[in-house]
């Protein structure tokens, strides 16, 4: 059965929450309530002046404006409102999520598996299944780092930042695998990115993510731990992309207070493009 391509992506609606909190400062513009307007305002306005020159974290600021919803559910009006006369964007912003996916999942992707099967002995690997599936995450950095894969996360120069897109390219690099290769397992203590079995007795999972994301010191601290209980194997395997400078000092730091550094199961790939020099003049 095919599936239509618009449905492909995955992503907020339209009108949202996320979207209200991230963009809440365009919303008093769209008041017309002069007087509403100042209202809220002033009040977001001292909500967050009490910081001092401490700028806010996010969760100080949308606990600000959950305050102001609560006081002044009117906006939220305001807010549909003014979606509703833009919509006209949500179109445009549609059509450009479907052309990013196109781009990146037949365009980019096919070249990797590609370069994968020419190139190296990626689709020959063997092991048990701990063995085998850290080869193929080495593999998979090695093409990244070294073969011009990482252009695989950039559209129009940009980094592609979702830790969906570097599940989605593991998933397709297990081929012609005597293991089970499952994608998002939950057995009750939520889902795990990847389990690879070869019956009960040897399960390895793994797990990817962005040096970006907020919660990555607690994950390579307790997460992957639970999952393993739950799915009864001590062999789990942590990836960790990371885009730029930052991010890379960033992780570095959080593995140095976990102990992680040097570990086998822990394996950072470096996806930056501005320190990958042409073959032609390095």
């Amino acid at each position: 059965m095919l599936t239509p391509k618009d449905m492909l992506t995955k992503d907020e609606a339209w009108i949202n929450k996320t979207d209200l909190y991230d963009n809440f400062e365009i919303i008093p513009a769209a008041i017309s309530d002069d007087q509403l307007r100042a209202q809220v305002n002033n009040y977001f306005y001292r909500a967050l002046q009490r910081y001092d020159d401490k700028k806010p974290t996010k969760q100080e600021r949308n606990h600000a404006i959950f305050s102001i919803l609560k006081t002044y559910p009117a906006v939220i009006d305001y807010y549909i409102k003014f979606k509703e006369d833009n919509g006209d964007k949500a179109e445009v912003y549609s059509q450009q999520k479907v052309a990013d996916s196109k781009e990146l999942y037949i365009n980019n992707f096919s070249l990797l598996v590609e370069q994968l099967r020419l190139n190296t002995e990626f689709y020959q690997v063997a092991g048990d299944t701990y063995r085998e599936a850290l080869d193929r995450v080495h593999f998979l950095k090695h093409v990244i780092e070294d073969c011009d894969g990482y252009k695989i996360f950039y559209i129009d120069g940009k980094p592609i930042k979702r830790e969906e897109d570097l599940q989605i390219l593991y998933r397709l690099t297990w081929y012609a695998s005597p293991s089970d290769v499952n994608r998002e397992v939950n057995n009750g203590r939520g889902p795990v990115d990847f389990k690879i079995s070869r019956g009960a007795k040897d399960k390895t999972l793994i797990e990817f993510k962005l040096a970006s994301n907020t919660k990555i010191k607690r994950n390579l601290e307790k997460q992957v731990e639970i999952y393993s209980a739950a799915n009864q194997t001590k062999k789990a395997i942590k990836v960790i992309l990371y885009f730029n400078e930052n991010e890379f000092i960033k992780v570095n730091k959080i593995l140095n207070e976990l102990h992680l550094v040097g570990k086998e199961e822990v394996v950072l790939i470096d996806a930056r493009n501005d320190n990958k020099p042409s073959a032609s003049i390095a």
